[in-house]
């Protein structure tokens, strides 16, 4: 027995000899009887070893041999894993056998990491829990206490790929007994001959290297997986200059290939037939794993991955496709897939195509930086795309062509140099519940004749505009969330016809909805509102029926029609816009009916420049300015309309305005109920207007009217007002019960601003006073005429609208009759007329 050291020089000793410790129990080591030899490890000082605990006691096995108790009980554990160091996996299971301290001993992590790393190059355990899948994992992180050897089990039955290797380990048995069923080959081709005279199993491991123009055509359930140290595929290369790299065939519907480099890299890159070469071609009725490989194609012809054919299924998952002078990956003739987790990026061509009923499930992946479109369905492609990163793509992120039917979910399509989504040539799909946003032009296009579903995304922050529709495009735009795109929200033109219910539309730095040269469609039950120009523009010769939205909030006006803009406008509300509700001009001529307008900054409807419409059955209230105005040769028709409550007058025609109003309900307005100036000459059939806060009707300023079955009642300032020379075509007309509140004034002896302040315009006859300096922008009442201006040099203007600037206190001299002075600016004789949109100064 050699006595312990002590003092410092022990420390430092290479070996601490120790006798035999209790050690906490370990599961023991199963012996593996198939396990096949590794070659020797080199040493490891284990003079650096943690040391083990220990408390010193006799054995309890008396019966041993005392050479036999020394070694299993006496020998210390650096001793015994010295001489464990030199055993292969077979004899270091068996040695685990023998007792349960060497059970502890055998089963040490780095032992096994040694024999680990000498078969298999892996710096980190490879895990093969099932067929098919394999994964690495941090040892220091794992549940169990020795992945090495847990992985060594798992593997142990692969043949090997590992030049020049093979020679060296056939001509030293002696050095590698107990290994002499483990198989080495050369070439990657002589190791698949050997499965095909089935002298191993399948599972062939390719070791650190570049394996060049090899024919590897599988055509059986192998496994094929790199082994190199580090990052596995950076070292693992297999690349072809003649021919497909990898080719599955029938009969390969189980094959496993991952972990390498495949290339595909010919000496004439352009004279490839297209379908002819690649780096994965999988052909029918196959359904390989392809997993963790790097793929690259300097061909600028066909494509780097090819799926072709009925029964074609293959697995591809955490692959980089990227960098290929073709297509990234091509999904044809009916094949399908399931493809995860891929890296697909700067290809020259599309990241992925998907043609003639190809229907593949592409999930998670990674699409970006493309010379050219990210995915391409075309030509019956389909499948089903989910949670994928498409971005920075040089043509749109996803392009839909020629009867292709794909399903898009969740994705996040963005920063496209074009666009994000571009259906045409007849395109469909469903796009659901993605982003789509920050690209350069719309994020959804849709044209010549496409019907896709664009239904529940979020499409923002566009550089130009959200959804896109033009050439006779269709679609179902339902449920989506659009905002803050630079141009319109949705524009429809040149004969398409989209359904676009149920969207927000919100917050652009354009317009809301865009409809023009002759765009159509149903838009419905959206909620249009915060826009910067109008929520809704429709114009030249376009026909869309707007029904139940909320358009609302908007920084311009509600809903503009220019242009011969026409469509049906019925029962949405629209109301609090900074211009007013709705416009119509220029040979515009929509149908209004059923909807309620309110709120407006500048009134309910405008109509002007020669616009037209039929404005039936709405509600219009509660308008800063007029409810309705008609200008400028216009000639809408007004009926069975609400209109009330407004905080300017209800309805005012001027400069030229027309139209016919008829059966309407006028009412409760601040300003007279009907105002008819400038040149107009309307037609008022049977309207009721009534409890005015000014006058019911008043005619100015040259115009005339044509007044029929009207019914007049119970307005403040009274019923008919008639400027001097306006001359009216009366018939059958109800003037009644008004309140007369200027007629009463002036028989008071009142000034009449004491009726209407600044606010109103009462009907009366108005003066001049020459010795006031008055000037044609100011009138006098006549009882301030004949009360304050009492032997001026006064003159008799008109009998007309205005209000008195003696009791506003505008004049030099005081008024005696309306008591404290205001500071009102000149007499207006109009009512302020309204804003014209200027929206087309930003198209």
């Amino acid at each position: 027995m050699v006595a312990e050291e002590s003092g410092p020089g022990a420390q430092n000793s290479p070996y601490q000899l120790r006798r035999k410790t209790l050690l906490p129990k370990r599961t023991a080591c199963p012996t593996k009887s198939s396990m096949e030899g590794a070659s020797t490890s080199t040493t490891e000082n284990f003079g650096h070893r943690a040391k083990r605990a220990r408390v010193s006691g006799k054995s309890q096995d008396l019966s041993a041999a005392p050479a036999e108790q020394y070694l299993q009980e006496k020998l210390p554990d650096e001793v015994v894993l010295k001489i464990f160091s030199y055993l292969l996996e077979q004899d270091l299971c068996r040695a685990a056998c023998v007792c349960k301290r060497f059970s502890e001993l055998a089963n040490d992590p780095i032992l096994w990491k040694r024999l680990y790393m000498e078969v298999f190059e892996y710096t980190r355990p490879m895990m093969h829990p099932d067929p098919g899948k394999f994964y690495q994992i941090n040892p220091e992180e794992y549940e169990h206490p020795n992945p090495w050897k847990e992985s060594f089990q798992q593997l142990y039955k692969g043949a090997h790929v590992k030049p020049g290797f093979a020679e060296h380990f056939y001509s030293n048995p002696a050095r590698y007994k107990g290994r002499e069923n483990m198989l080495y080959y050369d070439t990657i081709e002589d190791a698949l001959g050997g499965v095909q005279e089935a002298h191993f199993d399948g599972l062939i491991f390719v070791h650190s290297g570049i394996y060049t123009d090899e024919w590897i055509y599988i055509e059986s359930p192998i496994t094929m997986i790199g082994a190199a140290p580090g990052k596995v595929a950076d070292k693992v290369i297999i690349e072809n200059t003649r021919d497909s790299t990898f080719v599955f065939m029938e009969g390969s519907e189980d094959a496993y290939v991952g972990y390498m480099t495949i290339r595909f890299n010919p000496d004439d890159k352009s004279a490839q037939h297209h379908n002819a070469h690649h780096c994965l071609e999988i052909t029918v009725n196959c359904s390989p794993i392809i997993d963790h490989c790097i793929i690259r194609s300097t061909c600028t012809v066909g494509s780097a991955v090819c799926v072709s054919g009925q029964g074609a299924c293959p697995t591809i998952k955490h692959c980089n496709i990227s960098d290929c002078e073709n297509v990234g990956l091509y999904i044809t003739d009916h094949a399908q897939g399931i493809y995860e987790d891929n890296e697909i990026s700067n290809n020259a061509l599309a990241g992925i195509w998907v043609k003639n009923h190809g229907n593949p499930i592409i999930r998670r992946n990674h699409i970006h930086h493309g010379r050219d479109v990210g995915v391409f369905t075309f030509d019956h492609g389909m499948g089903y795309f989910e949670s994928c990163n498409i971005h920075r793509n040089r043509i749109a992120g996803f392009e839909v062509k020629a009867y292709a039917n794909p399903t898009v979910v969740r994705c996040e399509i963005h920063h496209g140099q074009t666009g994000g989504i571009y259906v045409h040539e007849k395109g469909r799909g469903q796009f659901i519940e993605n982003k789509i946003y920050a690209n350069n032009f719309a994020g959804v296009w849709i044209t010549s004749n496409s019907d896709p579903t664009i239904r529940g995304n979020s499409i923002f922050n566009g550089n130009q505009g959200g959804v896109y529709i033009f050439g006779d495009g269709r679609g179902l735009i339902e449920g989506n969330d659009i905002y803050g795109n630079a141009l319109a929200g949705i524009q429809i033109r040149t004969n398409s016809c989209p359904i676009v219910r149920h969207n927000k539309i919100h917050d652009g730095q354009h317009g809301g909805i865009y409809v023009h040269e002759k765009g159509q469609g149903v838009i419905e039950e959206n909620e249009v509102y915060s826009n910067t120009l109008a929520g809704v523009w429709v114009t030249t010769g376009s026909t869309p029926v707007l029904r139940r939205n909320r358009i609302h909030s908007g920084k311009q006006v509600g809903v503009y029609f220019y242009d011969n803009g026409h469509g049906v406008l019925e029962d949405n509300d629209i109301y609090n816009h900074m211009y007013s509700g709705v416009q119509i001009r220029t040979g515009s001529n929509p149908k209004i009916r059923r909807n309620k307008i309110w709120g407006g900054q500048n009134g309910g409807i405008l109509v002007y420049n020669s616009g037209l419409g039929c404005i039936e059955d709405n509600e219009i209230f509660d308008n800063a300015m007029a409810g309705v105005w008609i200008k400028t040769d216009s000639n809408p028709t007004l009926r069975r309309n609400k209109i009330h409550d407004g905080r300017d007058g209800g309805i005012c025609i001027f400069n030229g305005g027309r139209g016919l109003l008829e059966e309407n309900d006028i009412f409760r307005n601040a300003q007279a109920g009907v105002l008819i100036s400038t040149n107009s000459h309307p037609v008022l059939r049977k309207n009721r207007i009534f409890d005015g806060f000014a006058a019911g009707i008043e005619i100015t300023n040259h115009a005339t009217a044509t007044l029929e079955g009207n019914q007049i009642f119970n307005n403040r300032f009274g019923g008919l007002f008639l400027a001097s020379g306006v001359n009216v075509t009366m018939k059958d007309n109800k003037i009644m019960n008004n309140q007369d509140a200027i007629e009463k004034a002036v028989s008071r002896g009142q000034c009449l601003y004491k009726i209407s302040s600044y606010t109103s315009y009462p009907m009366h006859d108005f003066y001049r006073c020459h010795t006031c300096n008055t000037t044609d922008r100011n009138a006098i009442c006549v009882n301030c005429i004949k009360k304050c201006h009492q032997g001026h040099d006064v003159e008799f203007i008109r009998h007309d609208r205005f209000f008195c600037d003696c009791g506003a206190g505008t004049l030099s001299n005081p008024c005696t009759l309306a008591g404290e002075p205001t500071h009102d600016t000149d007499t207006l004789y109009d009512s302020a007329p309204p804003i014209e949109s200027n929206t087309l100064q930003h198209n």
